[in-house]
């Protein structure tokens, strides 16, 4: 990249002859960075050498994240073939029915192949959507900067198309993804220095401006102009574990995915699984994940040792917590954020307690929100810095008085 950069330096006379320097320039660096590596790397001594560049890091990101999209996938035509099954209704129309049956795909409920293509007619839309909107937007600000089109935008819309439900309006998608590449991300500079994760921002953007379609009990299962279904979190805040396992969901439901909720974030194996692929790569941190692990079970073992006679979620045990919601996605992929998480080994810790504690106690106490796991991971986005000034700053009188 840089001999390339130094040739048009060179050549910019002849160039800006023309006007096309700064498109040359433009058409260079997406093609040498959002493709294929660059060959022009140092190779020797005393360059510092690594692997590990961003479009590996997103890379990596994106194929942790892709078990949750193959279960969230299934689990949606699961979900919609065995409502089909059990009220008997016929085959979907639209063109999702018209494709399925031009292919010969059945609706079996048990037929492992046909509902995770049937969840992958719902997820297409979505991420295609998000795709479209979100790069609009992320081409615009790099025309006006003039700067290349990175990588960062593909780990940010697979994120934010998990976090939806399978029957979210596609509008709603768009303007979500808007939301938080502009506000969230490009207004702060783009790419590294926005404060808050776009994906998240995105998703939080939609849920207080379209709550209807968001949350509630008519919005999980496709299609939904006949089947409605709560999640399992939103049963527990009305009568605690006790009314989710009466409705029919077991905690080995609710680890390995097959209930209702959101695309990519029914199934906490998943999750895991996903984790320890980009702990063991070397992205995320594992200081964040234990910190938030940690505040989360000290949290939820506190409220049941104070316990409540009008409030059930005050009696949810911690291990019920990590499988329902979004939480072992949040925690795993939105919590890890290396851009807007903390940067000390020490501010980790604290900003994943921080999540784990927040979480429990959105959940606990605002009964209206069921969830809690983004507003928490948006909230300790925006003292992540603070708490890497405190932590720096300790580190500094400390020093300060040894060498006293």
């Amino acid at each position: 990249m840089r001999p390339l950069r130094n040739l048009l330096d060179q050549l910019e006379p002849y160039f800006r002859k023309g006007g096309r320097l700064e498109s040359y320039q433009a058409i260079y660096e997406m093609l040498d960075t959002l493709f294929y590596s660059p060959s022009d790397v140092s190779r020797g001594a005393p360059h510092v050498r690594d692997a590990l560049n961003l479009k590996r890091v997103m890379g990596l990101v994106v194929l942790g994240v892709l078990p949750c999209a193959v279960v969230g996938m299934w689990n949606t035509g699961h979900q919609a073939h065995l409502a089909m099954a059990e009220l008997g209704l016929p085959p979907p129309t639209g063109w999702r029915g018209t494709l399925m049956a031009l292919l010969g795909v059945g609706h079996d409920p048990s037929s492992v192949g046909a509902a995770i293509f049937h969840g992958f007619l719902y997820f297409l839309p979505i991420y295609a959507v998000t795709m479209l909107a979100g790069g609009f937007w992320e081409i615009l600000f790099a025309g006006i900067r003039n700067h290349e089109v990175n990588e960062g935008f593909f780990v940010t819309s697979i994120l934010y198309a998990l976090t939806l439900p399978a029957t979210t309006p596609l509008w709603q998608v768009a303007v979500g993804i808007s939301f938080g590449v502009v506000i969230a991300k490009e207004v702060f500079g783009g790419t590294g220095k926005n404060f808050m994760n776009p994906a998240l921002a995105g998703r939080a953007f939609l849920y207080f401006a379209y709550p209807v379609q968001m949350s509630g009990e008519s919005v999980w299962v496709p299609p939904v102009d006949v089947v409605t279904g709560a999640t399992p979190l939103a049963i527990g805040a009305e009568s605690g574990v006790a009314g989710i396992v009466e409705s029919g969901v077991t905690w080995m439901d609710a680890f390995l995915g097959p209930i209702q909720g959101s695309l990519g974030e029914t199934s906490a194996l998943a999750c895991l699984l996903g984790g320890a692929f980009i702990v063991y790569t070397g992205v995320a941190s594992w200081r964040i994940i234990v910190g938030v692990m940690i505040g989360m079970v000290g949290t939820a073992v506190l409220f049941n040792a104070v316990g409540s006679d009008v409030n059930p979620m005050f009696g949810m045990p911690w291990e019920w917590h990590l499988v329902l919601g979004g939480f072992a996605f949040g925690m795993v992929f939105m919590a890890t954020d290396p851009v807007t998480a903390c940067v000390t080994n020490t501010g980790r810790w604290i900003f994943g307690a921080v999540v784990g504690a927040l979480t429990v106690v959105i959940r606990v106490v605002n009964v209206a929100f069921p969830e809690g796991i983004m507003l928490a991971i948006l909230f300790a986005n925006i003292f992540s810095p603070t708490i890497d000034y405190f932590v720096m700053q300790a580190n500094i009188n400390r020093r300060l008085k040894r060498s006293a």
